[in-house]
């Protein structure tokens, strides 16, 4: 795996899941309370033993490259390295990354200074684990030229993803993005099952020899152009994963996958003898718990919670929940910081809400972006069939509610 570089995709505008993509990019949104999405093939990578890793970044990276920054730092005894590589102007290139194939394109003069043949592209908006080192070796074995990883789904979730056909040898045969249902028919890999369409994961793996030719065209995505035309000519291999793997990429989406975490019955468990999921250690006490009714909840370090009822819920970072809350069906994303008691005699004389969730207030079925001060007597409601709508301090999206980032809820307010 020495000879392997991990390039991951650090995602564009990620309008779907506004709001939580204001002021960071999807790869920096948090999940299940205490990660976020680029720790997951981070991890992955890390787990397989591939150690040069790039990140490939443009739209609002800052909170990006700062988690990147203080987490995945390797010291100068180790073989590799973290980097990431930035949209830039250069004499050759002055405008931003056009599509996936078009960021990787324009950042292939470092791809082959790491001195790897094989390059593993992956997204960075995923959730699963996977064992790198077997996708690479059933690529090597089979002599592909190209494999992606695939993953057999439903009817129902085919129009949504680019779905190939692959023979019983493995070969992919054809490829198309988000197919209507007149093409569905003719692209069923396992007729007669539960899940006859095979979907691309958005995970390849090349040589670098034949990215670099793949790239001398003015193709711009590898899910539209690349992919497509390389099954023609192309020995196009998919591996099948046949795992857990949720794609993150609606506030729905983001909102189920988290919720499902925190379930008994969850498809997805960060607790593993042998994966670890890495992340920014930020050396936090434990969470301070008095009275309160927990169920069915993914609560993470340094919380302070008292009197409250809390259900199905995932319950972030250093979250303040003050006593007479009750939180259901909703994910709080906590706070970068602890206030001072002079911060919070401060608050009171300018009439907002400390951090956190405020006495007696009520919240369901709801995201709560990190830093949100909600007073007391709140009540969020479930409402699946409310209108998008949205102001300064919260939106609604998909019927969810959504308290943006630093957002301001005054006392005893009604959504």
């Amino acid at each position: 795996m020495n000879n392997v570089l991990g390039l991951i995709l650090g995602g564009g505008r990620g309008t779907r899941l506004f709001p939580l993509t204001i002021n960071r990019a999807k790869p920096a949104v948090p999940i299940a309370g205490k990660y976020r999405l680029i720790d997951i093939p981070m991890s992955n990578c890390l787990n397989a033993g591939i150690n040069k890793i790039a990140i490939l970044t443009q739209f609002n990276s800052v909170s990006l490259h700062r988690h990147i920054t203080n987490t995945y730092q390797r010291d100068i005894f180790s073989d590799g390295w973290v980097q990431i590589l930035a949209a830039e102007q250069t004499p050759n290139s002055d405008g931003w990354y056009q599509g996936t194939a078009d960021a990787v394109r324009q950042q292939f003069v470092e791809i082959k200074n790491a001195g790897t043949k094989y390059v593993l592209i992956l997204a960075g908006d995923h959730l699963y684990q996977m064992d790198y080192k077997k996708f690479v070796d059933y690529h090597i074995d089979n002599g592909a030229d190209i494999t992606l990883a695939v993953q057999p789904v439903p009817e129902k979730e085919a129009p949504e993803l680019g779905i190939l056909k692959r023979a019983d040898n493995g070969k992919i045969v054809d490829f198309k993005e988000k197919p209507n249902a007149e093409l569905l028919p003719d692209l069923q890999s396992l007729p007669g099952t539960d899940k006859p369409y095979m979907a691309s994961m958005g995970i390849y793996v090349f040589s670098v020899a034949l990215l670099e030719e793949l790239l001398n065209s003015d193709a711009d995505d590898f899910g539209k152009d690349i992919i497509p035309n390389a099954i023609n000519n192309k020995k196009v291999m998919g591996y099948i994963f046949d795992d857990y793997w949720a794609d993150i990429g609606t506030i729905r989406r983001f909102y189920e996958v988290n919720l499902e975490l925190a379930s008994p019955q969850r498809p997805f468990s960060f607790i593993s003898s042998s994966n670890r999921t890495y992340t920014r250690p930020r050396f936090l006490p434990p969470a301070e718990i008095s009275n309160v009714c927990i169920n069915e909840v993914l609560l993470t370090d340094g919380c302070k919670i008292a009197d409250s009822s809390i259900e199905k819920s995932v319950i972030g970072l250093r979250s303040i929940i003050c006593k007479n809350a009750v939180i259901k069906s909703t994910i709080l994303m906590g706070a970068d910081m602890y206030e001072s008691d002079s911060e919070c005699e401060q608050n009171e004389i300018d009439g907002i809400p400390n951090l956190g969730i405020g006495e007696g207030s009520t919240i369901e079925a709801a995201i709560i972006d990190k830093n949100a001060r909600i007073g007391k007597n709140v009540q969020i409601k479930n409402d699946p069939d409310r209108p998008d709508a949205e102001n300064d301090n919260w939106y609604v999206r998909e019927g969810l509610v959504i308290v943006r980032k630093d957002g301001i809820i005054a006392d005893g307010t009604v959504i």
